[in-house]
């Protein structure tokens, strides 16, 4: 069938059949998550009792917006925080968790990373890159990290050792351009204790970006303070068309609050245009799409797999985020496979994406993202730095049978280009 449409090898076809039917119990899994997600977002909906009424946007200073007080109410109650701080001029995630440091960090105070170097584009952010550019470092923060250990977990007694006198730990949850494991929720709670057996008031703050609705709880039901997203990624539902949010504990999201604004106002002002509805529709539908993507994300890791490459996590793991890595080797085969996600892809089918300095990155980065929303990693996109091991960063998809032809479009475009035999 899908030949009447895409040009996909006969023997591709077969093998994704095999590699499709080797993935029934990961989705039945997935789908049972899903229900439970779905359940708790529409009970946060009925409790702060939704209506049309906050869909309607504001302008100028913003006083008195109903729509923007009721999804923080609605998104607190999903996360299960005491408040949150949700907008869309936060302008991605990396720009919320910048928030975040910043609201909560004063000169001379520690942030400690408990999993080693985190994502590339906080290292300006914090100061590990660059100087004299307004970060943390430049602002009289210390910073430490707790590196993973050989088989890429949380060295818990090294962190240990190294959170005494913080007053932020720092959580990555998501593997980032690495291929350590991401963090399960349960090994998230393992972590917490570990500070708080030490530094019982270091505030645990968790990048939860990729990884909202992939389980059933959130790091704040275990002991995490702060998590951050970006709502162009999980929690927008691909519907959201910018971002992101900030979830914890309420003096903290105050101060979070009044680095966004002022010291003063912090919630009490920000227009939200036009942009409520989005965003609350978009919460509405991010565990359905996100119970997508993670059935796009186990086909590709399955599939790969068959092909005989090195994939993480494997296709039958319990997932805790929706990023797959697939190791391909060399810079061609890289390259090949985002070339095919794009022309698998409803927006720019067309364009071949090429590596360029992307901002904030210390390599050049490929992107394929034929999106809706510019950048949205929820929808179908794959991305990578081309450096060692050459791997790709697959994640998204909007719905499955879309993705699954993404994802054998990339296949398809490696074996056009001679770089696969099957």
């Amino acid at each position: 069938m899908l030949n009447h449409f895409f040009n996909i090898d006969q023997n591709l076809m077969q093998l994704s059949q095999k590699a499709e039917e080797k993935c029934k119990s990961s989705f039945e899994r997935i789908e049972e998550v899903c229900a439970y997600n779905e359940a708790k977002v529409l009970a946060a909906f009925s409790k702060c009792k939704v209506s049309e009424v906050h869909f309607k946007g504001s302008t100028g200073y913003g006083y008195d917006d109903f729509g923007r007080e009721t999804l923080d109410k609605v998104f607190a109650e999903v996360m299960r925080a005491e408040d949150a701080l949700v907008r869309h001029n936060f302008v991605s995630g990396t720009h919320a968790l910048s928030v975040a440091l910043f609201g909560v960090l004063r000169s001379g105070d520690k942030l400690v990373s408990l999993t080693g170097k985190p994502y590339d584009t906080l290292e300006e952010v914090i100061g590990i890159r660059g100087e004299g550019n307004g970060s943390l470092k430049d602002f009289g923060v210390l910073y430490d990290q707790v590196d993973l250990n050989q088989s890429g977990q949380v060295d818990i007694e090294q962190v240990k050792k190294s959170v005494t006198g913080a007053k932020v730990a720092y959580i990555q949850r998501s593997r980032g351009y690495s291929l350590r494991p991401s963090l399960t929720i349960k090994k998230i709670g393992e972590i917490v204790n570990a500070v708080r057996s030490v530094e019982p008031n270091a505030i645990i703050m968790i990048d939860n970006c990729y990884g909202e609705f992939v389980e059933k709880a959130e790091p704040t039901q275990v002991g995490a303070d702060l998590i951050i997203g970006s709502l162009i990624k999980n929690p927008g539902g691909a519907i959201a068309e910018t971002g992101g949010y900030i979830a914890g504990r309420k003096d903290l999201i105050t101060l979070c609050s009044y680095r966004l604004t002022c010291v003063g106002m912090g919630k009490e002002v920000g227009c939200t245009l036009n942009q409520s509805k989005p965003m609350f529709m978009g919460l509405f539908m991010a565990p359905s799409v996100v119970a997508n993507a993670l059935k796009t994300s186990v086909f590709a890791l399955s599939l790969f797999d068959e092909l005989g490459f090195e994939v993480f996590p494997r296709y039958d793991e319990t997932r805790t985020d929706i990023i797959a890595a697939i190791k391909l080797g060399d810079a061609q085969k890289l390259v090949a496979f985002c070339e095919g996600i794009q022309k698998g892809s409803p927006v720019d089918s067309f364009v071949a994406p090429e590596p360029w300095d992307m901002p904030g990155y210390d390599s050049k980065v490929i992107m394929a993202a034929g999106t809706f929303t510019m950048g949205a990693s929820i929808e179908l996109s794959a991305d990578a730095p081309l450096r060692e091991p050459y791997a790709v960063w697959l994640q998204g998809g909007i719905t499955y049978n879309t993705g699954k032809i993404g994802i054998l479009c990339a296949t398809q475009s490696m074996l056009d280009k001679g770089l696969l035999k099957i």
